[in-house]
């Protein structure tokens, strides 16, 4: 991987990004991608030279159950947000490898009919075995994505859990994807999941099943309501679709337009883009934090040594802890 980053300084990236290229813009996220501490160094200065050209895009993330046709709606969702004048970016985060730790690609490969489309550009990404699937680095390439010019940004999770809730600490609206007919429809979600939803589709709605689609969207409609109004002050919706048949695909894409509209005009984009911001500062501040400390050789060596404490005499966890930190600091010359 080295040779391709070899003499390629920040200014590169950054005038190749904004330019639109295609080609740099991937091997930018790759360097986000990468645990290459050279390569961060060196991704931490491209976002630092494109930070003021991003923001400007509507990110819409989607979750579902497996088997609930995610990459065959984004492919027909793609197509019409491509319809309506959009340059349009779907970062897939795919499962991982467990072999070479990279990205399986199953979702490009799914979405071939989109992904030769001008001004549509799809980047499946490893989850790395990450909870969830939305990591630093997610959120990083979406930034890019936006200084390269793309306008709408898809991001597709691996699937569904507690822990896909992240997925709405990066993108604008939330939107879960749901089958009608599998068994009773509203014991194979999470209550957490549906909470965090701001619309609910049903897919599949064609041939036998459109009634049963119906039947369910009445069911999960009514489901919503009875939970806690969300923040924004926005009625979470449930609809139907087919993307089979390219219906109710308008509809989801017009929805989308009257959210944003609502939370422009209440002040809520806003508000909830700056509150991702210091949440994602906060993550990563931590995450540095917990790097430096362990990375530490004498915090390595001590806590080696508590493992391996033969003694077998009881330690006060807390006050280990106290010594630890004082021991840590004194030695990065805090104390």
């Amino acid at each position: 991987m080295a040779g391709i980053f070899k003499n390629k300084d920040a200014g590169f990236y950054v005038d190749g990004i904004l330019a639109g290229d295609m080609s740099i813009l991937s091997r930018a996220i790759t360097l986000v991608e990468s645990q290459n501490p050279l390569h961060q160094k060196l991704s931490q200065k491209i976002i630092d030279g494109v930070i003021g050209h991003t923001g400007s895009s509507f990110r819409l993330g989607i979750t579902g159950v497996p088997g609930v046709g995610k990459s065959t709606f984004i492919e027909t969702f793609g197509k019409e947000v491509i319809s309506q004048g959009h340059k349009l970016a779907v970062l897939a985060i795919d499962p991982s490898s467990s072999k070479s730790k990279g990205s399986i690609l199953g979702d490009k490969t799914r979405m071939e009919g989109l992904s030769t489309l001008n001004n549509v550009y799809i980047r499946p990404s490893p989850s790395g075995g990450t909870l969830g699937g939305v990591t630093r680095a997610t959120h990083e390439t979406i930034l890019l994505c936006e200084a390269a010019g793309y306008n709408f940004i898809i991001v597709e999770t691996v699937g569904v859990g507690q822990s896909e809730i992240t997925v709405s600490k990066i993108t604008d609206f939330f939107l879960l994807l749901m089958l009608a007919g599998a068994g009773d429809e509203l014991q194979g979600i999470k209550r957490g999941i549906m909470e965090m939803a701001d619309a609910l589709i049903i897919t599949k709605a064609d041939g036998v099943n459109v009634e049963r689609a119906k039947a369910a969207r009445a069911e999960y409609a009514h489901a919503m309501h009875l939970l806690q109004a969300p923040e924004s002050g926005w009625n979470a919706r449930a609809q139907v679709c087919s993307s089979v048949d390219n219906t109710g695909i308008k509809e989801v894409y017009t929805m989308l337009t009257e959210y944003k509209q609502f939370v422009i005009n209440t002040g809520y984009f806003i508000h909830k883009r700056n509150s991702q911001q210091y949440e994602m500062l906060i993550t990563n501040l931590d995450e540095q934090l917990k790097q430096t400390f362990y990375s530490s050789p004498m915090v390595k060596k001590r806590l080696e040594e508590i493992k391996n404490n033969s003694s077998g005499i009881p330690i006060h966890p807390f006050s280990v802890i106290q010594a630890l930190l004082s021991e840590f600091f004194k030695s990065q010359g805090r104390y």
